[in-house]
């Protein structure tokens, strides 16, 4: 594993103002890469390129806005290649979470997480990849799906719909881009604790009830830092691979997936009947509280 496989790389962090972006960048810009960060929030994104810069790391540009929005990424690609050239590496993070069932899931909802999730990542590819391949100097891709963009867990559908979305892009580009020397990885993280932890929508649902209260604490328990998981995305871009997990029992679980059908559907129907429990529990507290 090339232990300079980032000094001096221009590299590309969307979502880099909190939970993995954030890490990642930190541990990129230790291992001396030339940083190129974005955010939707510039107070947060302000303070992560003010703490890296202080400690020695190099930011070459950083710009706030919402990667849904096509014409800013744009036009921030734009602005790098004009001073800057094509990048190196490019690492798409940046993800809302919203879940909630078809009944309570708004047009809105969907529209966003695919929008953001999806969408999103794909401006950056229309934008990066291009001077990448003119360049001609390889490079590496880098797509943060996540365990929903393995397997069908309860609620998620909206959300799975752009997981499972950026999952297709990423075999797909595999492929097309191996010509051009550049790799792709996708990474799917199971629990990590982010500020996501905090701010996840579930359509229809008091999430911050009881009920769900203890359940984020539960999970919590069980999740990896965003310090770990942008550790073991590092490693696995570095070792050139593939399909990238940041803790094992999503790694475990992909396999059982696939060797294991029945049992898998099993496991899925428990996770479901759980999830909808556990709803109607928050529904029940709700209305007494009321």
């Amino acid at each position: 594993m090339p232990k300079t496989f980032f000094r001096d790389r221009k590299c590309l962090v969307t979502g880099a103002a909190s939970g993995i972006g954030e890490a990642i960048a930190r541990q990129a810009a230790a291992e001396g890469a030339q940083l190129f960060l974005t955010d939707i929030n510039t107070s947060a994104l302000d303070k992560v390129v003010a703490d890296i810069r202080k400690a020695g790391g190099s930011v070459a540009a950083f710009r706030a806005f919402d990667i849904s929005d096509y014409e800013a990424v744009k036009g921030f690609a734009e602005n790098i290649h004009d001073q800057h050239g094509s990048l190196d590496v490019i690492m798409n993070v940046a993800g809302i979470a919203i879940w909630g069932s078809v009944e309570t899931l708004t047009h809105g909802d969907w529209r966003k997480t695919v929008d953001v999730n999806l969408m999103g990542p794909i401006h950056v590819i229309e934008n990066f990849v291009p001077a990448m391949i003119q360049a001609g100097k390889g490079g590496h891709l880098v797509n943060v799906s996540s365990a929903a963009g393995l397997f069908g867990l309860p609620w998620h559908a909206a959300y799975s719909a752009s997981k499972f979305g950026l999952r297709g892009v990423s075999e797909v580009l595999r492929f097309d881009l191996r010509r051009h020397g550049i790799k792709v990885s996708l990474v799917c993280p199971g629990g990590v604790d982010t500020g996501l932890v905090n701010t996840l929508n579930i359509s229809g649902v008091d999430s911050q009830g009881p009920v769900f209260t203890k359940l984020r604490a539960h999970f919590r328990k069980r999740a990896v830092s965003p310090e770990q998981a942008a550790s073991a995305i590092i490693r696995g871009v570095k070792a050139g691979k593939y399909m990238i997990f940041t803790s094992f029992d999503i790694r475990l679980g992909y396999w059982f997936q696939r060797k294991c059908a029945w049992p898998y559907e099993w496991v899925m129907r428990l996770l479901n009947r759980g999830m909808h429990a556990a709803v109607a529990r928050s529904l029940h507290y709700g209305k007494e509280a009321g």
